[in-house]
């Protein structure tokens, strides 16, 4: 290929871009006006569109979780709202919403108590996406080297105390932050909950529809998925009860 040609495939992809970009801008826009204009199922069908072309966003999934909302499908606005906060975990509205959405559901179950710091743990590692982690240990990486600089070339010993407890400080920093950043990747890769969709469902102690049933469950819980067989998945609730369920019932968050 000559230096014409790929100047011309560099210019066409350049151009289908910036024209899919502005489409699904068009789309949005539409999405938001048919919200605001209260026809919830023509926002949900464009807002739904822009997701099937592969583009995803905090913003899309709570536009999508609000619009189920409000023509009552429970256990997919919860769906979307769990979905913007993967990508936003400092949404407050839709962590707001989401709070609301969950009152709503038929099934209370108490959670099994954890430790008090592993507690603290997870909300602080659910603050921020690993991206934003990572945008954290370079801005400490920095600092730290910065610290280091001032420490070997400026010769005033106060200069020198400063950047030696602010440069200590950086690294006990920096080495919390990768490990958020690690756990943060790894909670990211293995996400595995999942969210019924159907308004009420039998769970099963084995994969077969003709299994005795586990426990009954309703539309908008969420579980941890742990194992998948054929059309069945086996799922976990957060009160410790284990059963089966087939795929079509609910949706991966």
């Amino acid at each position: 290929m000559n230096m014409k040609n790929l100047l011309f495939t560099i210019f066409l992809f350049s151009w289908i871009s910036i024209v899919s970009a502005q489409d699904l801008e068009t789309i949005m826009k539409n999405g938001n006006q048919f919200y605001q204009n209260k026809q919830y199922n023509d926002a949900i069908t464009s807002y739904e569109s822009i997701v099937k072309q592969g583009y995803i966003s905090g913003d899309l999934f709570y536009n999508l979780g609000n619009s189920y909302f409000k023509i009552g499908h429970l256990g997919k606005a919860i769906l979307f709202y769990e979905k913007a906060l993967t990508i936003s975990p400092s949404n407050e509205d839709a962590a707001y919403n989401l709070k609301i959405a969950n009152s709503r559901t038929v099934d209370k179950i108490e959670e099994i108590p954890t430790l008090f710091f592993i507690h603290w743990w997870n909300i602080l590692l659910s603050q921020f996406t690993s991206t934003t982690w990572q945008i954290i240990i370079f801005i400490f990486y920095v600092l730290l080297l910065l610290s280091i600089g001032v420490f070997f070339l400026i010769r005033n010993l106060q200069f020198q105390k400063f950047s030696l407890f602010f440069g200590t400080l950086n690294i006990f920093v920096l080495i919390i932050s990768i490990i958020l950043f690690i756990s943060s990747i790894n909670r990211e890769v293995t996400n595995n909950n999942g969210i019924l969709l159907q308004s009420v469902i039998s769970a099963k102690i084995s994969p077969d529809i003709q299994a005795n049933d586990a426990f009954v469950i309703h539309e908008g819980i969420k579980f941890v998925i742990e194992d998948k067989v054929g059309n069945w998945s086996k799922i976990k609730l957060s009160d410790g009860k284990v059963g089966w369920l087939p795929n079509q019932s609910f949706e991966e968050i």
